[in-house]
């Protein structure tokens, strides 16, 4: 005598198929609540690296995405406004930077003196090692010529 399978209190269903079917859309709507809440915990805990990873996704798919003539009219002033600035803040730092450099005493001219100097010493250091060097020789010569 066969007995007819129980219903799935779950779904009410007798069909077995239709149960592993619910486990799958649990497990699926776990999965991505378990995701989701990664996600969230990610932002909180380093904001900064989500804006980066966010812009560097834009970027790449604004360069892959073909500009259109109406964008080029309309971002091209921005752009040209945008590198003029950005080439005015690039002078000014190298200005100020020149300007810093030149109150510590670091112009082109004191290094190149200072260059000049270190040569020099370097120098005098190798001819006192070289007259070093020969007196030690003669000296050693001379002993060993007495013995």
């Amino acid at each position: 005598m066969m007995t007819a399978p129980k219903a799935d209190p779950a779904t009410g269903s007798n069909n077995h198929k239709a149960h592993g079917g619910a486990k799958s859309h649990h497990g699926a709507r776990d999965t991505a609540s378990d995701v989701a809440r990664r996600t969230a915990a990610a932002i909180e805990t380093n904001p900064l690296a989500i804006l980066v990873g966010g812009a560097a996704i834009g970027a790449l798919a604004g360069a892959l995405v073909p500009r259109s003539a109406k964008e080029r009219e309309l971002l091209a002033p921005l752009g040209q406004r945008l590198g003029d600035t950005a080439r005015q803040a690039l002078a000014a730092a190298r200005e100020a930077g020149k300007e810093e450099l030149g109150n510590a005493g670091l112009t082109p001219d004191a290094a190149r003196e200072r260059g000049r100097s270190l040569l020099d010493g370097v120098g005098k250091a190798l001819a006192s090692a070289g007259s070093a060097a020969a007196h030690s020789t003669r000296a050693s010569d001379k002993g060993n010529a007495g013995a």
